[in-house]
């Protein structure tokens, strides 16, 4: 029921995510950290090919099964790559096509893994068998979204040494992409050294890969709309960018603010009603000195000084489009959880489940789901793998 939530929440913020078809009780006890009801998830999903897959042929040995499943991980998610083979150039070849197969599933993943941090939502166990070739969220068992931002957050009952906290997300989808990079290397060149200096170029670049699918999301969150001025110089830009969200992201850590709130209350302060925003903050005047700072980037983004000013309600309006007012609160998903697990009642599960699949509404019948969890909740929450 867990994954059913963070399913169906992942997928109205428009990141991509395997979804649950059905939940099936078994009527029989599943022995975990304590007795349960056992049940069975069905899952729906591009397809179910993780970079594990392609380890488990490549640890035997396998060379002929790797390159078999690579075919069909090409055929099925990226069709794009099959004209190298159906008509062939003079510099195409097989190794080029594995190669493009591997920048491929390298970029998905780092569009993928800046969706999930610019949304606060943590996996809790990013093993190579939980990354989807496709591209998708999979796997998201002990999983949850974080409350008040701390990059060090861990949720998950089996991840003591915080290797999938909530920060080392995009350092350990590069770790993964080297697994796979490992398995294809017999296909990428006929020389082993050949062969790991063109994976090796493919995984260097992942880093700029991520940061530029996390800038993008985050100037959409901070209400910069860089499209709005060519003139202004990328890099230059680029970089003053990531330091005002950097910098952002250190005011919450500080002042220990929810992550949601913050940025949604952000939104309704472009608006020009900055009291929720303010409320979340005890050192306003940090807040004040930044909010300075994002009003001038704004300005600069809008175009000349000749240019109208900045539209704040524009602004506000297309921020709230991207920062959510809900999302599933740990405390809400326990709840839920323990009603049906224990007493059998669906309603609190249900009910959820309706308000996470409209996390940019501002229906005040949805005002209880808003609302972060107790401190004291979120100081020992621990979630659980449920199968």
């Amino acid at each position: 029921l867990r994954e059913v939530l963070i399913g169906e929440a992942l997928h109205a913020l428009g990141i991509p995510t395997t979804r649950a078809l059905a939940v099936v009780a078994t009527g029989e006890p599943v022995y975990r950290e304590k007795i349960l009801p056992g049940a069975v998830l069905t899952r729906v999903a591009a397809s179910h090919i993780r970079v594990g897959t392609f380890e488990y042929f490549a640890a035997r040995g396998d060379v002929a099964s790797v390159k078999k499943l690579a075919d069909y991980s090409i055929a099925r998610h990226y069709p794009e790559l099959v004209a190298h083979a159906q008509q062939p150039r003079e510099d195409d070849t097989d190794a080029g096509r594995y190669l493009a197969f591997l920048r491929a599933v390298a970029e998905k993943q780092a569009e993928l893994i800046a969706q999930w941090m610019n949304a606060g939502f943590i996996h809790g166990v990013m093993n190579t068998d939980n990354m989807a070739i496709a591209g998708e969220t999979i796997d998201f068992g002990p999983c949850a979204f974080m409350e008040a931002y701390d990059p060090s957050t861990v949720f998950s009952s089996i991840d003591s040494q915080g290797r999938y906290a909530y920060g080392r997300q995009p350092q350990i989808a590069q770790w993964n992409l080297a697994r796979l990079a490992e398995s294809l290397l017999p296909l990428l060149a006929p020389a082993e050294e050949d062969a790991v200096a063109l994976a090796t170029e493919v995984l260097s670049a992942f880093p700029d890969r991520y940061q530029h699918y996390w800038l993008r999301g985050v100037r959409a969150k901070l209400g910069i709309d860089e499209n709005s001025n060519a003139s202004i110089n990328k890099a230059k830009s680029d970089e003053q960018d990531v330091m005002l969200a950097l910098d952002w992201l250190g005011l919450l850590n500080e002042q220990k603010v929810d992550f949601t709130q913050g940025w949604r209350y952000l939104s309704l302060a472009a608006g020009g009603d900055s009291t929720k925003l303010r409320a979340l903050f005890s050192d306003t005047a940090a807040l004040d000195a930044w909010l300075a700072r994002l009003q001038a980037r704004r300005e600069k983004a809008a175009g000349s000084p000749d240019s109208p000013p900045v539209d704040g309600v524009t602004t506000m309006q297309a921020m709230l489009r991207v920062n959510p007012r809900i999302i599933p609160r740990n405390h809400k998903v326990e709840a839920a959880l323990t009603a049906a697990s224990e007493q059998g009642d669906l309603e609190p599960f249900e009910s959820l489940l309706a308000a996470i699949r409209r996390p940019f509404d501002d229906d005040p019948v949805l005002a209880p789901f808003a609302e972060p969890a107790p401190v004291a909740v979120t100081a020992c929450y621990k979630t659980y793998c449920g199968t």
